[in-house]
């Protein structure tokens, strides 16, 4: 895993933001998976800045979202897919037709997990894959115990993550059960991940995801198995890390080619 930590959350999405848009120059056909929630909305806001200010093209890269709450359309104000539109898609030069989010109101929920995957591989595979984490380790919504194997499916959700997402909805009465996720097994097949995790709620997770064991109980540990792994920390997610000072000093002394988590 290449660990940068930044003074804050700020400096942290700027960064990610800077990472995705080097690799869309680079690849103007790109692939990219993307997640939704709190943590990612200034990394999406400043690529947008990045694309009507400096031009940065979309035009022909394709996305895939992580996942989708099951029963909820498009149209509702929770879904992921009016998220991203409101949060990113709406404001950049991307087609409508390379965006592709799981269809939670599919009558075969299956068989729409099956044809995800097709899609995904269609595509040519994921060159870059953006998540969060959960307080309980989760990525997507692959909840603790469940299979570092695992491919995309339907998943029901912890009592933690509806803790965690309720507010949203008003209660936790009022929020899905389950959602359509990526499973671990197809995230670790992306060409590269870019993780960000922001906050103190979050330092068990991060201390666990880097420096504990390949564990199922914590499934952002499967990371560990990535051969290009980024994860983005502010100062107080990596406030448990024994081995900071390293991360810190691995960071300062990189070849040109290998700062800023190019």
């Amino acid at each position: 895993m290449e660990v940068l930590i930044q003074n804050n959350a700020e400096a942290g999405c700027l960064l990610g933001a800077r990472i995705i848009a080097r690799l869309v120059r680079e690849m103007p056909d790109a692939v990219l998976g993307l997640a939704t929630g709190r943590t990612p909305m200034q990394l999406y806001q400043e690529l947008i800045r990045i694309h009507q200010n400096e031009g940065l093209d979309f035009s022909r890269v394709t996305t895939f979202n992580l996942d989708e709450y099951v029963g909820l359309p498009a149209a509702h104000e929770q879904s992921y897919r009016r998220f991203m539109h409101e949060n990113l898609f709406r404001h950049i030069n991307i087609d409508p037709q390379r965006t592709h989010v799981p269809d939670g109101t599919a009558a075969d929920l299956q068989a729409e997990c099956r044809d995800y995957e097709r899609r995904i591989e269609g595509a040519g595979g994921i060159d870059l894959q953006l998540l969060g984490l959960g307080r309980n380790g989760h990525i997507g919504f692959n909840e603790p115990t469940g299979s570092l194997r695992s491919r995309t499916w339907i998943k029901i959700l912890s009592e933690q993550t509806l803790k965690d997402n309720s507010a949203v909805f008003g209660d936790m009465a009022h929020m899905p059960r389950h959602a359509i996720t990526m499973g671990v097994g197809t995230i670790l097949e992306a060409r590269r991940v870019l993780l960000l995790a922001y906050g103190p709620a979050k330092v068990r997770a991060v201390a666990e995801m880097i420096e504990g064991p390949l564990a199922a109980v914590c499934p952002a540990s499967a990371l560990q198995l990535h051969p290009r792994a980024t994860i983005i920390l502010d100062e107080a997610a990596a406030a448990a890390l024994k081995y900071s000072d390293h991360y810190r000093w691995i960071d300062r002394h990189k070849l040109d080619w290998q700062k800023h988590g190019m």
